[in-house]
């Protein structure tokens, strides 16, 4: 099993280095491992090269059954748990970037307060990435945005919560701008893999055509600073306003009707023996989401001058 592990990281990570840290180990004690488990099976698994490592025609067929074994057996491990402590040990959690710094640290606090023996091992990833490791079996569950439409997760509606508009400090006096205006506007939004960026380009009609003048950042943080030098004009998720707006020279106002928002919840393998305890903790991260959204819409002045 310990081989498997080893070659199964390196297989994901093609890079002896970044697989050795992710099994926290050394590299040269992962590269023995390696070699013990080719003279096991009497064939190359590896094609070594100077930086990344190429997979062999049977480390590539090995890699994937070595990925159902593990994942197999993970979820051995978690029938037992079920059966006596099932929100206890280690649970591997993983959250969207345009939710993660707004409300895991009191989704931590609050399931560490309710199970204390309960081991959180958050991910920061984007919705695709999240939902592969889901599948392969490297996450126990993920909050994402919803739908994520994949057959083989079940998906956990957890609370709704709308897009605000955030501009320059000097514009807070006009008319909020329709999804046509906005088309015609400098707009700020996430580089290409957020799932927020494309909510945001549906709203504004914008999906089959960029305008000229889009650009795009890493993070809402880095959207709403460059709104704050009167570069453009962006859209946030109304739990990120309080803290992406207290240190940045701009102005919150809510859209028109019909409101743009989006759906968040929790995903999880439908054949994961710990989806009932997934439901207990639906709860409590979804109390935690709906209160960090209503302060966030709280923070959000009237909309008087909405056209």
């Amino acid at each position: 099993m310990r081989h498997l592990r080893y070659f199964e990281a390196l297989a994901h990570h093609g890079h002896f280095g970044r697989a050795a840290e992710a099994c926290s180990i050394s590299q040269p004690a992962l590269s023995l491992q390696i070699k013990e488990l080719e003279e096991i099976l009497g064939a190359p698994l590896v094609e070594r090269g100077t930086r990344n490592i190429r997979l062999t025609r049977l480390g590539d067929a090995f890699a994937q059954r070595a990925r159902a074994i593990l994942q197999a057996v993970d979820e051995l491990e978690e029938l037992a748990r079920a059966s006596h402590s099932p929100l206890a040990g280690r649970l591997r959690i993983g959250v969207i970037p345009t939710v993660a710094p707004y409300l895991l640290p009191a989704v931590m606090q609050r399931l560490g307060e309710r199970f204390p023996e309960l081991d959180l091992r958050p991910r920061e990833a984007v919705t695709q990435r999240l939902v592969d490791e889901l599948v392969e079996g490297r996450l126990d569950t993920a909050i994402v945005a919803l739908p994520v439409s994949e057959p083989s997760l079940t998906e956990h509606a957890l609370f709704e919560e709308e897009f605000v508009l955030v501009r320059p400090l000097h514009e807070a006096a006009l008319p909020v701008p329709n999804p046509d205006t906005l088309r015609t506007m400098r707009l700020l939004l996430l580089e290409e893999g957020h799932c927020f960026r494309e909510q945001a380009l549906s709203f504004c009609n914008l999906a089959s055509q960029l305008p000229r003048d889009l650009m795009e950042g890493s993070s809402l943080t880095t959207l709403v600073q460059m709104v704050g030098a009167g570069i453009g004009v962006t859209l946030i998720p109304q739990m990120a306003v309080a803290i992406e707006t207290r240190s940045a020279a701009v102005s919150v106002a809510r859209l028109a009707e019909p409101r743009p928002s989006r759906t968040i919840g929790m995903v999880w393998r439908r054949t994961n023996p710990l989806a009932g305890s997934f439901e207990q903790m639906a709860i409590i991260v979804g109390a935690v989401g709906l209160a960090g959204a209503v302060a966030g819409a709280s923070a959000v002045p009237p909309d008087w001058h909405l056209s």
